[in-house]
């Protein structure tokens, strides 16, 4: 029997990465096998990303290139799914005709279904969540809870994982499109995440990290009174054997409570690495964004994460370019980078979003050569203030999880010892020579050199760096090379 081929592209955030993995998971359950070109598959899916405009243009240029393909083989589904799909229906239904599926990151459950309904009746299928002009009830409703027991060959290598534990969001940030396209804020129940965490690490998974548009804004009723934070949910986990690292994404700064913090720092699995995007470092822009705290309380929330967890990492998101922000202002933001230690920072030019407050209360009054002239200045100032951080790893060890070659290593074969590359507790990227058979262990790694994005390394000899070849993992490259193609942003 010839098995039916399958083309996924994804683009956007780790939300919509372990979505592809589900949807994929769920497809090779009715015989599908992954393709690596559109035109060569049956069945092709775009998940996409409405957070910014780039991200959208990307997948209307995709689909147009498929427009002669579906001429060519009329029988096959094209679908596009995910943030775009749940806002822009009658838009994708206008520019590509020709699409077969359009289904709300609330309904990927159904795929199987929608992509049955579509080969047998060869009409449009739409599935979608209701909007948020509904009840709040029934807005929660229509958005379905979609994390079956995974498929670890779907996953883009067998030992790292991403685990939903929320979807929603309740901030309503005006610039931000996610509350309309994700539905209300939603925790799963810790023993569901619990239950979820094991069966990873069954499949030799040991790292895995915790999702959530806000993912310190986790809580669950348990009844009687009680309720799952964060700090309890992390607790509660991080006795599951095997799973050795523990990460979470992405945290809204109002809250950030003193028993998370005291969590990461008394949990030696959880990573003292924190991700917790500050927008701008204006008031007034910040107030016009809808952020629900001041640049002072920001700077506190930075003291108290070092003062609980001193080894702490902090990463922060950006935004330049909003309506009404003044040179002034600008520079303000430039400050908070220079003076707050981030590891790094993503940096991103506002794109008005139809949809979101933003759009319908401000004027896109910003030029783009303005915005693309502050967005360079910041990221010069965030790769000084990257380039200090990185230093001081200088002559430290750090215990690295290796992830595989490094991208160098993969564009120049080598005979002899290859650069791999891994990540640190604290999420520095270490760049190192060794057996490629080391991916998916913890070495030790001395490190010696540094630069504004990368520390380089050489790892501990020993006995961990000559890997017996009877323990080959040959599954690390087979599972690499069928993992859904994507185009990675940070969680909004």
């Amino acid at each position: 029997m010839t098995k039916k081929k399958l083309f996924i592209e994804t683009v956007g955030c780790q939300m919509n990465v372990l979505d592809s993995e589900l949807v994929v998971g769920s497809l090779r359950k009715q015989g599908y096998e992954l393709v690596h070109e559109p035109h060569d598959a049956d069945l092709v899916l775009f998940n996409t990303c409405s957070v910014r405009q780039h991200a959208e243009d990307k997948i209307y240029s995709a689909l147009g290139r498929l427009r002669g393909h579906k001429a060519e083989k009329p029988g096959a589904v094209i679908g596009v799914l995910g943030c775009m799909a749940q806002k822009d229906q009658e838009l994708i239904r206008k520019r590509a005709p020709f699409v077969d599926i359009i289904c709300g990151p609330g309904q990927l459950a159904r795929m199987p279904e929608l992509v049955r309904d579509a080969q047998e009746t060869k009409t449009l299928q739409v599935a979608v969540s209701l909007d948020r002009t509904e009840s709040r009830h029934e807005v929660e409703r229509s958005f379905e809870s979609y994390d079956p027991m995974r498929d670890p060959s779907m996953r883009p290598n067998p030992f790292q994982a991403f685990v939903r534990i929320m979807i929603g969001c309740d901030k309503f940030c005006t610039y931000c499109i996610v509350p309309a396209v994700r539905g209300p804020e939603q925790s799963r129940h810790p023993e569901e995440i619990k239950a979820e965490v094991r069966q990873l690490a069954a499949e030799g998974c040991k790292e895995i990290t915790l999702l959530g548009q806000t993912v310190n804004s986790y809580k669950q009723d348990l009844g009687d009174g009680r309720k799952s934070r964060l700090s309890d949910l992390l607790e509660k986990i991080h006795g599951v054997e095997g799973i050795e690292r523990i990460k979470f994404v992405t945290n809204f700064p109002k809250d950030m409570t003193d028993d998370l913090l005291e969590a990461v720092r008394d949990l030696p699995k959880v990573s003292p690495y924190l991700h917790v995007p500050a927008q701008s470092g204006c008031d007034e822009m910040l107030k016009r964004m809808k952020r629900l705290y001041t640049v002072d309380f920001y700077r506190d929330m930075l003291a108290r994460c070092r003062e609980i967890v001193p080894n702490v990492a902090v990463s922060s998101d950006f935004i330049v370019g909003f309506p009404g922000e003044t040179e002034e202002s600008f520079q303000k933001t430039c400050d908070l980078v220079r003076t707050s230690g981030f590891k790094n920072s993503f940096i991103f030019k506002y794109s008005p979003r139809p949809g979101t407050k933003g759009y319908e209360m401000y004027e896109d009054d910003i030029p783009e050569e303005t915005k693309k002239r502050r967005n360079n200045d910041l990221l010069a100032i965030q790769n000084d203030v990257s380039l200090h951080d990185h230093l001081a790893q200088v002559g430290k060890r750090f215990r690295v999880l290796v992830e595989g070659k490094s991208k160098f290593a993969e564009k120049h074969p080598s005979a002899g010892p290859v650069q791999l590359t891994g990540r640190t507790e604290t999420d520095h990227i270490v760049v190192f020579e060794g057996n490629p058979r080391l991916a998916g262990r913890f070495i030790d790694v001395d490190i010696r050199e540094a630069t504004s994005f990368t520390l380089f390394g050489d790892a501990v000899t020993g006995e961990q760096v000559g890997v017996d070849e009877t323990e080959c993992c040959d599954v690390h490259a087979s599972v690499i090379d069928a993992s859904p193609r994507r185009i990675g942003l940070p969680l909004v």
